[in-house]
């Protein structure tokens, strides 16, 4: 995988009038500094790390999503339960052909994080870790995660297979911590 075109691919999703980011640097894992490495460099959803990493379930914000043939787009956040405090934002790129119609009507709903979803169900799933980017704020993710433009975090793109097929690109990219 190149990290800049998965990269670029997956922001192209959802073309805006802000720019997402100002700059995005791929970062070898082992170089991933901490806490960022110990919420990125795995082989877990986030939904869980996120929960375990911030002492609290976390809740699903869906802020653009449509349907392309078989292919479910949508740019989120996850929040604190009960809470506006933003821990993450992402951009899913999702195949319904690899999930039930049962799974895809639940993902459809907008209203539990999907590795919840799929764990839930029991889907037998792999997450392939493509990279870990440092992220330099522009405007879009400024708003989305409460910092100022020009502010750097760090994310992840990443793959889940379902039931060994590829069903999913990610982008994942933690709010800043201190």
């Amino acid at each position: 995988m190149n990290p800049q075109a998965e990269l670029n691919s997956l922001i192209a999703l959802f073309p805006s009038e802000e720019t997402l980011m100002l700059q995005a640097d791929h970062i070898p894992r082992e170089l991933t500094p901490e806490p960022y490495k110990e919420l990125l460099v795995h082989g877990h959803h986030m939904t869980v790390t996120m929960e375990k990493f911030h002492g609290s379930p976390v809740e699903v914000r869906v802020h653009e999503q449509r349907q392309e043939d078989n292919f479910y787009l949508r740019k989120i956040t996850l929040v604190k339960a009960g809470t506006d405090h933003v821990v993450q934002f992402g951009i899913v790129r999702l195949n319904f052909d690899y999930v039930t119609a049962e799974i895809r009507d639940q993902i459809l709903r907008g209203e539990i994080p999907l590795g919840r979803i799929l764990i839930e169900y029991n889907v037998l799933r792999h997450i392939d870790l493509g990279a870990i980017v440092k992220l330099t704020a522009g405007p879009g993710l400024a708003k989305h995660l409460n910092m100022d433009v020009g502010q750097a975090t760090y994310g992840r793109m990443a793959t889940i297979f379902c039931n060994h097929r590829p069903a999913l690109d990610l982008l994942e990219v933690s709010a800043p911590l201190d």
